[in-house]
Order: C-alpha cells, then sequence, then structure tokens
C-alpha cells in the first residue's frame, strides 16, 4: 500500500510517498481502508522535531481520520468488515490503510460524509469537551472566543450557540469576521480591541469564561476581559507560549480561575469518547453544527498541504485523500 514516511525530521520536503507493508494486525486491532485524513498543525511539529511530538523514526504522521474496516484482529468484539469508522489521536493516518486500536474507533453514521468525519474529530471532540466540559455554558453567558473563524474556533463559537451563550468572537481580518459571523458569533471584534468591546457588551461586568487559543499575543487581555471568578481556559498557543505566571494576577483579577485542558485527558475512556463522538455526529447528522473543509489533497502531496498550512493559504480543514 501507499503511505506518507517521514525518515528524518525537517522541511515538508521529508514527507516521502512510498510502498509500504499492509500493518500486520495485533490483538484489539481493526486495519481500515482510510478514506480521509486530517492535516493539523501537530502533525508539523512532528515533522520538525518539537520535542513533545517528535516520536520515533520512521514514521506516518497523521493523527485522525475517517474510513472503512477492511480486517478485524484477534479479540475485537463490536465490529465487522464494512463498518464505517473514525478516529483520533491514533498515529499512522497518512496512509491507505491503518491499523486502528478498535478501542479509540467510533461508529460514523451513514449521513455523515467520510470527509467530514475525519475533519470533525480532533477539532470537534476539543470544542466538545471546551464547552460542555471545561466550562459547561449556560444561556446567557458572555464567552469570548479567540480565532472565532479558526477551525476550533469556529465550531466552539457553534456548540457555544447550542448552549445558549453569547459569542464575542476573535479575528484577524474582514473576511475572517464574516466567517465567525456565519459560524454564529453575536459580536466581533479585532484582538486588539476586543476588551473594549467586551466591556460593552457587558456594561463593564466581563465574560463569564475566555477560551483562548492564541496564547502569548492574547492572554494579558483575556485576563483582563474576564468577570470575577471567571475562567480563562488557555487550550492553545498559536502565537506563542505564555510567559510564567504569578498567582497573584488570579487574585487582583477578582479570584479568576486558569486552566490549560487538552484532548486526550477528555476522551480518556471509551465511554467518554464514544459520548463525545456521538454527539458531535449527532448534531452534523441534524444540520446543527456545520463543518468547513478548506482544502483536499491526494495523499501524494502531503508535502503541499504540510507547506499550505503552515502558509497560512487554507481556511477550514484540511485533508488527505488516499483513495
Amino acid at each position: 500500500m501507499r503511505a506518507v514516511l517521514m525518515r528524518r525530521h525537517g522541511g515538508p520536503e521529508v514527507l516521502e510517498s512510498v510502498d509500504v507493508p499492509t500493518p500486520q494486525l495485533g490483538a484489539g486491532q481493526i486495519l481500515v481502508d482510510v478514506a480521509a485524513v486530517g492535516v493539523n498543525f501537530a502533525d508539523v511539529y512532528q515533522r520538525q522535531g518539537v520535542p513533545s511530538y517528535a516520536g520515533n523514526l520512521p514514521a506516518v504522521p497523521g493523527q485522525e481520520g475517517a474510513g472503512t474496516v477492511a480486517g478485524i484482529g484477534p479479540g475485537v468484539d463490536g465490529f465487522a468488515m464494512g463498518d464505517r469508522v473514525a478516529w483520533v489521536s491514533v498515529p499512522g493516518g497518512y496512509a491507505e490503510q491503518a491499523a486502528i486500536p478498535a478501542e479509540r474507533a467510533v461508529p460514523v453514521p451513514e449521513e455523515v460524509d467520510f470527509r467530514v468525519a475525519a475533519a470533525a474529530m480532533m477539532q470537534g471532540l476539543t470544542a466538545h469537551y471546551l464547552s460542555h466540559t471545561t466550562h459547561p455554558v449556560a444561556s446567557g453567558e458572555p464567552v469570548v472566543v479567540h480565532a472565532a473563524a479558526g477551525g476550533v474556533g469556529g465550531l466552539l463559537t457553534q456548540l457555544v450557540k447550542l448552549r445558549g451563550g453569547v459569542v464575542l468572537g476573535t479575528t484577524s481580518s474582514d473576511r475572517k469576521a464574516e466567517l465567525a459571523r456565519q459560524a454564529g458569533a453575536d459580536h466581533v471584534a479585532r484582538y486588539d480591541t476586543f476588551l473594549d468591546t467586551v466591556r460593552k457588551v457587558t456594561d463593564g461586568a466581563g465574560a463569564a469564561v475566555v477560551y483562548d487559543g492564541v496564547g502569548r499575543a492574547t492572554f494579558d487581555d483575556s485576563l483582563a476581559a474576564l468577570r470575577p471568578r471567571g475562567l480563562l481556559v488557555a487550550y492553545g498557543a498559536s502565537s506563542g507560549p505564555v510567559p510564567p505566571l504569578e498567582t497573584e494576577r488570579l487574585a487582583a483579577g477578582g479570584s479568576l480561575y486558569l486552566t490549560r485542558p487538552t484532548l486526550p485527558q477528555h476522551i480518556g475512556s471509551r465511554a467518554e469518547l464514544l459520548a463525545r463522538a456521538a454527539d458531535v455526529f449527532g448534531w452534523i447528522a441534524a444540520g446543527r453544527l456545520s463543518i468547513r473543509i478548506g482544502a483536499t489533497y491526494p495523499l501524494a502531496d502531503a508535502s503541499r498541504a504540510h507547506a499550505d498550512l503552515e502558509g497560512r493559504r487554507t481556511s477550514g480543514k484540511s485533508l488527505l485523500l488516499p483513495g
């Protein structure tokens, strides 16, 4: 089968399209004919050799995807040949076939296209835990969503609206502001003016929660935008890591809360993974959650997909299509 192999760390050129043996299934695994696989910055970091992402080489990148069950390993129950499945936080997706731990595979409804399913896993489940677990948004609550036109931000905006929250979304351009409004943002502001907008919208009270995937560039104003006992959810750092924080700043801001959540701890059990995926796919099938796919590439063009992602030349989710 064909796969994208990375023998060394470096630029997009290190991603090679090669012939490799079909994966041999171990106990508890299923073989999947991959229909679509998501391209994420985590894959870029792995390719670059960022320590917390690098792993061992050679390696096949890719952490999320969707496809059809083509083989069932020993000890697997609950799956049949031809089942439609998706997965996330499982390596090896940049390939025509992938061996997936059965306990990490979730069913994909017939109403949900494989491309949409692959695009929804990492970002959709992230938006789910942020809005339903990290801070279960209440009806009428003022909420700041940074990068509201982005992959997670756009889905998070939609889910906050499903829960009845009032979204103030931040963006960097007029085009992205329109995308944020299409996702349901009630108010849209630029990063350098959102604090004034929050104060105006809330009559000076502040936001109940700020979802911040930007990091260094927005962190200080995110803290300042909170109401007393408000929560800053720092779930990413696209502008760079946040400098060390003196905890007294949380006291001075009004007994503020700060958390740094990640997806793996919110889908750690199979029950939690299935529940979140069922919600996300159910909303998609019902037309209540929209997934924006920005670009698709043949598997052999993985290097171009990475270059476009790093160069910010895409809007919406990027996918590789092995078929």
